[in-house]
């Protein structure tokens, strides 16, 4: 990352009331319960972009094999860059890479286990084919790597995700870090 890019995200950062936290992972780890936990917790606007593209139909048609809709990037960026500016938004959703880097303040990509991942994932009914994709995700870890790619290291953090203590404690540290940043930032 250049200076230039440090110095844009700061500024955008400075520009906002609130920070912006983006909750990602393989499907299964939680993210929409730890980031409805976190807005409730914080008082941040959740943002379930998953439910975003379905609501506004952002999306370019189903994909029946993976029991998708097929994400229209373009659309869900323009239809976001508002409501990102703002700040205070908690956004949950399994793909962290076509987000412009300069929306969040912080990156939490949860993980857990397999066992309990699959286990989960069954109970959702995806079909085997997912269910197994999925899984080798989480083992190779695409989401964290692909985090790590496109945001800065230091504000990307994985999270075990594995129950609920592990789902509470992730909230109290993000308690603990939105403080900080409000003191940071003069807030």
């Amino acid at each position: 990352m250049s200076d230039s890019d440090s110095d844009a995200r700061s500024i955008a950062s400075m520009d906002r009331d609130l920070p912006n936290i983006l909750v990602t992972g393989t499907p299964g780890t939680g993210k929409t319960t730890t980031s409805e936990a976190i807005a409730n917790a914080t008082g941040l606007q959740h943002i379930n972009v998953g439910e975003l593209v379905k609501r506004k139909q952002l999306h370019e048609g189903y994909l029946a094999e993976y029991d998708t809709h097929i994400l229209d990037e373009d659309k869900l960026i323009d239809e976001m860059e508002d409501m990102m500016q703002e700040g205070g938004k908690v956004v949950d959703f399994h793909t962290c890479e076509i987000f412009p880097e300069r929306w969040f303040d912080l990156v939490l990509v949860l993980r857990a286990d397999t066992s309990p991942l699959y286990d989960r994932m069954e109970k959702r009914g995806y079909n085997q084919r997912k269910l197994q994709e999925n899984i080798e995700c989480e083992i190779m870890q695409v989401v964290l790597e692909s985090a790590r790619e496109s945001y800065a290291q230091e504000i990307v953090v994985e999270l075990p995700s594995n129950n609920v203590d592990d789902m509470e404690s992730n909230v109290d540290r993000v308690k603990q870090w939105l403080e900080a940043w409000k003191q940071q930032h003069g807030k």
